[in-house]
């Protein structure tokens, strides 16, 4: 029999993150890679997190498949760069992971209910596996509702960004900017 214990103790934390909005400035449905643009001063807390040991994940809801207002093909080029952002900061992903549903959009094999979409914890748990990672030491940044509270359901530590506090979740941490938070976090996961 696996000794639970033993077993977490093997797994890596993890810092998931939101794509817009957290990793990158707010953008109505962006669809292009130069639309991604940086959050400022992400780049050293999350390289000393890396270097620290964390996974680096990036979980995204990207209803805008679904909605038609992307096309499959856009996806890859926007993740490819917002890697090489990151690079410039010698900051490596570990994982994206997007959930292209919405029960509400216009093209069918995307019009779905699934366990993908934040607020379901289905990426993070997707991603815990594949990577081999330990929920229960990991942190989910977000600026939303849905981000929060898939952290919660997945087992993290959550941290809400944003330029206030929002009434209807109760996030571990809360920051104005994303800098701020990941700052936070590494000071209390970096002896």
């Amino acid at each position: 029999m696996t000794d639970p214990a033993r077993t977490s103790a093997l797994r890596r934390p993890a810092v998931f993150l939101d794509r817009d909005g957290t990793l990158t400035e707010p953008r109505h449905y962006p669809s292009r890679p130069e639309e991604l643009v940086l959050q400022a001063g992400i780049g050293p807390p999350l390289l000393a997190l890396q270097r620290y040991g964390f996974a680096l994940i990036v979980v995204t809801n990207q209803s805008g498949l679904a909605r038609g207002l992307v096309d499959e093909a856009a996806i890859e080029p926007m993740h490819r760069r917002l890697r090489e952002l990151l690079a410039r900061h010698q900051v490596l992903l570990d994982g994206i992971y997007h959930c292209p549903h919405h029960p509400d959009g216009v093209v069918p094999q995307f019009s779905v209910v699934c366990s993908c979409r934040k607020p379901a914890p289905g990426m993070l748990h997707q991603a815990g596996g594949d990577l081999g990672c330990d929920l229960s030491a990991s942190w989910m940044v977000g600026d939303s509702v849905c981000d929060i509270d898939a952290g919660h359901r997945a087992g993290t530590r959550t941290a809400l960004v944003g330029p206030q506090p929002l009434a209807a979740v109760v996030p571990t941490l809360y920051r104005t900017t994303t800098a701020q938070a990941l700052t936070t976090i590494a000071a209390c996961e970096i002896p």
